[in-house]
């Protein structure tokens, strides 16, 4: 089946249907990743530029491993190499990059929007790998893949994000595809941690009672605390934080026994989780995200570049 969309930028341009089909090929993917030879010459001779203007670890490795074990050829480009920095703009240097003839850009940015512009400057293939605190559209697929595998299914799910939802474009993305699979979402903080119109994400509720919700949620989703983006003192210190907002041992016991927890790391451990929550052996599905992220790079370079139903 033919992929419709050539751009990965705001995942709630993807319905239902597209989601599923992101989520069954990386499914596919996970058979090659699990052999001695991890790679196949799906995309032998299609060329991606991973251009990264803001510090990543999980996402450009992940990014790159998915590349070169679908035989891509990878240009990594940015940080203080970028020609930004000599004073050249945006759009310049897009368009050289295209000189190159390439077929794809993954881009991180700092700045909120800068993908759209990406792909407006550049014609080709554009996947957002976070942009601001705007969207970061393949850790929300990542998340609902993690959390299909861990619990069968999505639809019907009551899934809690719990933290600091006003910084966060990992919320931005996953709670609209959430919504789009049929989960039940309730975004659980400090107001001070909450954007002015929290509904406008829409999410089904808010809560400001981490202890009131957590015997409802099938799965406890924990946002990091983003020290680097914070504005002002939204809260007394990260003591008190982790007292009201962060999975501890104690709060294990207030869980479903079947409850999972998530965290898009990395993890500021004694604040959103301590380690008996980070390291459980039934409930933490956070390494699994981490393989996740592979797999479903993989199917989105794929999918975007015009892979089809060939055997993988």
């Amino acid at each position: 089946m033919a992929f419709k969309h050539r751009h990965l930028i705001d995942i709630r341009e993807y319905s239902a249907e597209d989601i599923a089909l992101l989520l069954d090929t990386a499914e596919r993917f996970k058979a090659i990743n699990e052999r001695r030879i991890k790679k196949v010459p799906v995309l032998k001779g299609y060329t991606v530029v991973n251009m990264f203007n803001e510090p990543s670890t999980r996402t450009r490795s992940s990014f790159e491993i998915a590349e070169k074990r679908l035989s891509c050829d990878t240009l990594n480009f940015g940080g203080s190499s970028t020609s930004s920095v000599k004073g050249e703009s945006l759009d310049d240097t897009v368009r050289t990059l295209c000189s190159y003839k390439i077929d794809m850009i993954v881009v991180r940015d700092k700045h909120a929007g800068v993908p759209r512009k990406v792909a407006d400057a550049s014609g080709v293939s554009v996947i957002d790998a976070g942009d601001g605190k705007h969207q970061h559209p393949t850790q929300a697929l990542l998340d609902l893949y993690s959390i299909r595998e861990a619990k069968g299914r999505i639809d019907g799910l009551k899934v809690g994000i719990v933290g600091d939802i006003s910084h966060s474009r990992v919320c931005g993305s996953l709670v609209p595809a959430l919504k789009t699979m049929g989960a039940h979402v309730t975004l659980i903080g400090p107001a001070t941690l909450m954007p002015p119109a929290p509904a406008a994400l829409g999410a089904d509720a808010v809560s400001s009672s981490l202890d009131d919700v957590l015997p409802e949620l099938d799965v406890v989703y924990m946002l990091r605390i983003q020290q680097e983006r914070l504005e002002g003192a939204p809260f007394p210190s990260l003591r008190e934080y982790s007292m009201l907002f962060g999975l501890n041992e104690r709060r294990d016991a207030l869980m479903r026994p079947d409850a999972i927890v998530c965290h898009p790391g990395p993890i500021n451990r004694g604040v959103e989780l301590d380690s008996f929550m980070a390291d459980h052996p039934t409930r933490s599905v956070i390494l699994d995200q981490v393989y996740a992220g592979v797999l479903v790079r993989m199917a989105a370079l794929y999918l975007l570049l015009g892979g089809g139903d060939e055997s993988l």
